[in-house]
């Protein structure tokens, strides 16, 4: 979403700071994505939520494009992650196997990296690749964003990157003001449905259907004046529609295929917290591809802030309809997965509770938790009764929340006795609240800075003016949802992971080392035969490399590579082999180890021989991990398995220039400029060929008859729509053909003499046919320039 002058005026009226960057944000660059710029947090500063998300650091507000895929939820939300202000908006990234442990994941969308404005959207998984944009075995997030008109942009690696389809362009131009495209799968017509927020004379939704996600046709537009931001159109409960707003009112009514209607046009708000932007709801959005088929949804509470971040999200919901004397309403239920954060509980049963009498929950200090009470009401005579949250002994509360009798409203919102009753459920978070009713039609969410300390952590039940019997009532202490998976690392290792020795941090190049002797990172896989690599960026420190067959401590097997000039295998208290070569400080180096019983080998940059064949028996089996000493060193890609890099036989490769890593799906690359990786196999006339990829950025290709520093011919692919055939100092030959960033390209070279030709796909014909007499013969490498890049299966022949 982006401010309109009303909507500006209320967030000025309520934080006049709001619209002042506390840092001025900033955009990033292709070679630099995906940024991870947050600093190391043990989310336990004051007032940070224990169960409800926020950003590991800098603003948040609305949740966007909300998807599960491969396993995993994804959360996107509007993000400067450069202060604490609304500012220069990213799409944020967070996963979740089951909708309560959220991993902060570096930066989705960047400016600098992706065109347009990245404002609020939606997302969607094409499972059936409708849209033709899958390029690899995963199923692609789609997701839409930009204002006055409409941009996608996709990911074919689960969310790790993302590309724009089309350059960025506006594939729906809308001339008036307008945002927040939502889309969702109408499965009764085998289409895609999309509704914007427009202002064609005020305030409502435009609708667009599509077959493909990438051709959209307006079909209709349904106006009103409480439809303002940010709206949600979803089908619920036998096929009926829900359209919803950014203020969380709604209307429910049908749809079909190309209008949205309903006989009740009254809005209904389905929170009664403060619904305005930066208030305590708002900007509410639902998953799409639930594996359970239910309808979850988040929202933006704006009220949190802490020394770090600013705003978060409400706990995820479980959306239902019930019909009501006023038509149907929705019900919103926390997810059940909150049974996983659940501790020591206690019960209590048919307790009187009276005004200036003994407090049931009496005894029990606790900082975040659940408490499920149902009263009898048509009993009671007291006025008001309830809970009295973080209490203390003089009295005092951080929180009040109280069922008026008279009123009939619990909180001061309207709740009516059902059969006599009242049932109140709090969800109590550091600073966060959330109060539901038994049946799901009342909730409010709010944002308190409740006082951790252990003399504010009392609950106090009470009653005023008379008495009413409690019915029952459940208390159960709630754990934190954070720490369970990895931001950074790239593993398929399990976890948990845990350090032995020095500080281990996520950065964007994956888990950082800061250590003064030897320290492991260490994960939960254990084995004795496998093969295991990974790669060591080293900054300043002496040595780092993989550790294996390790205890929980971290004693067991390392290779490294150290600085002094060599490759190492040793363990506690022996060198078991070493194999001399140069080691640069801040050099990037991948090993691979081979175990088989007591024999060891070892293998560096992809090199086709081991420099390293040796035996010891001191460790049978253990942990994999990674070791770092005396300083600070970066380790990515940690995986078994002998998937990675397929290449021709070469001995070590050498990098000039960039940063390239090993994936499972082939090496990586990251350069500003320039970068080359370069093998020792040199030729003269030969038939060369690989597949190559620009995640994001301009150009990748292969280079041959190349010095040791990279000069020589490169044939590369670029994103400004080309094949380009050049040397240093001379672009040989271009061939215009459009470049898409994240799809593989397959490139042939032929040389004869100073002839030179070049293959793109599996054409018959070259599409570069050229003479060149600068280089006679040299390396084969690979070239990234401007970006990310990817490379794999390169042959010569």
């Amino acid at each position: 979403m982006v401010r309109s002058a009303r909507a500006l005026l209320v967030v000025l009226v309520i934080a006049s700071a709001l619209l002042v960057p506390a840092v001025p944000a900033t955009a990033g660059t292709a070679w630099e994505y995906p940024e991870f710029p947050y600093p190391a947090t043990t989310y336990q500063e004051p007032f940070r939520g224990q169960f409800h998300f926020s950003s590991q650091s800098g603003w948040m507000n609305d949740p966007n494009g909300l998807v599960y895929v491969n396993g995993l939820y994804h959360f996107f939300y509007q993000h400067n992650p450069h202060g604490l202000e609304w500012d220069t908006m990213h799409w944020g990234h967070a996963t979740s196997p089951d909708l309560v442990h959220w991993t902060q994941k570096p930066v989705a969308l960047e400016p600098g990296v992706h065109p347009g404005t990245l404002f609020s959207g939606g997302g969607v998984v094409d499972r059936d690749n409708t849209s033709g944009l899958k390029t690899g075995p995963l199923d692609p997030i789609v997701v839409f964003s930009n204002t006055n008109g409409v941009s996608i942009f996709y990911s074919n690696d689960n969310g790790r990157s993302f590309q724009a389809y089309d350059g960025g362009r506006k594939q729906i131009e809308i001339p008036e003001e307008s945002r927040d495209p939502k889309v969702v799968w109408d499965a009764a017509r085998h289409q895609w449905a999309m509704v914007v927020w427009s202002n064609r004379g005020g305030n409502g939704v435009d609708v667009y259907t599509s077959p493909d996600l990438l051709h959209w046709t307006f079909a209709s537009r349904y106006a009103a004046d409480w439809l303002f931001e940010c709206p949600d159109l979803f089908p619920l409960d036998g096929g009926r529609w829900v359209l919803t707003s950014a203020t969380g009112e709604y209307v429910v009514g049908s749809f079909d295929g190309k209008a949205f209607r309903t006989d009740r046009p009254q809005p209904k708000k389905m929170n009664l917290g403060t619904t305005y932007a930066g208030g305590t709801f708002y900007a509410a959005e639902t998953f799409t591809g639930s594996p359970d088929g239910r309808v979850v949804q988040m929202a933006w509470q704006g009220g949190n802030r802490g020394s770090s971040w600013t705003g978060n999200a409400t706990f995820p919901v479980t959306l239902g309809l019930v019909d009501s004397p006023d038509g149907p309403r929705i019900t919103r239920t926390p997810v059940a997965e909150l049974s996983t954060l659940r501790a020591d509980s206690r019960t209590w049963r048919n307790e009187t509770v009276r005004a200036g009498g003994p407090n049931p929950f009496a005894g029990i200090l606790a900082d975040t938790y659940e408490i499920t009470a149902t009263f009898d009401v048509a009993s009671a005579t007291a006025g008001q009764f309830g809970f009295a949250l973080h209490s203390r002994s003089d009295g005092s509360a951080d929180r009040v929340v109280a069922y008026d009798r008279a009123a009939g409203t619990l909180d001061g919102k309207p709740l009516p006795p059902t059969g006599g009753e009242v049932t109140m459920r709090l969800l109590v978070d550091r600073g966060q609240l959330e109060i539901f009713d038994g049946t799901g039609q009342f909730s409010v969410a709010d944002n308190v800075n409740f006082d951790s300390a252990a003399v504010s952590q009392g609950i106090r039940l009470f009653a005023t003016g008379g008495q009413v019997r409690l019915k029952n009532a459940t208390f159960t202490r709630l754990s934190t949802s954070w720490g369970t998976a990895q931001s950074t690392l790239e593993s398929n290792l399990a976890g948990p992971w845990h350090a032995a020795g020095g500080s281990w941090t996520d950065v964007g190049g994956g888990k950082q080392a800061q250590v003064t002797g030897d320290g492991f990172y260490l994960s939960a896989n254990t084995a004795g035969d496998a093969d295991y690599q990974g790669d060591v960026r080293l900054g300043t420190a002496r040595a780092a490399g993989l550790t294996f067959r390790a205890t929980a401590e971290g004693a067991g097997y390392t290779v490294n590579v150290d600085t002094s000039g060599v490759v190492k295998l040793w363990r506690p208290g022996r060198d078991i082999a070493t194999y001399p070569t140069a080691i640069s400080a801040d050099g990037t180096y991948h090993l691979r180890v081979r175990t088989a019983g007591s024999r060891i080998q070892v293998w560096l940059n992809h090199g086709t021989t081991p420099v390293i064949d040796a035996t010891d028996d001191a460790y049978a089996s253990g942990r994999f991990g990674a070791n770092a000493y005396q300083g600070s060193a970066t380790v990515q890609n940690l995986n078994t398995g002998t998937a990675g890099f397929a290449a021709f036989t070469s001995g070590p490769w050498t990098a000039k220039g960039g940063t390239w890593t090993t994936t499972p799906d082939g090496l990586r690359a990251s350069s500003s400029g320039d970068g080359f990786y370069l093998s020792d196999r040199t030729g003269s006339d030969f038939t060369y060929e690989g597949d190559v990829s620009v995640t994001n950025g301009v150009a990748a290709g292969v280079t041959f008859r190349a010095t040791a520093d990279g000069a020589g011919y490169t044939a590369n692919i670029d994103t400004g729509g080309m094949v380009k055939l050049w040397r240093p100092g001379r672009d040989i030959a271009t061939y215009p053909t459009p470049m898409v960033e994240g799809r593989t390209y397959h490139l042939k070279v032929q040389t004869a003499g100073t002839r030179i030709r070049v293959w793109l796909g599996n054409g018959t014909t070259p599409v570069i046919d050229a003479t060149d007499t600068a280089y006679a013969a040299g390396r084969f490498g690979l070239n990234a320039y401007g970006g990310n890049t990817t490379a794999q299966h390169l042959a010569i022949s």
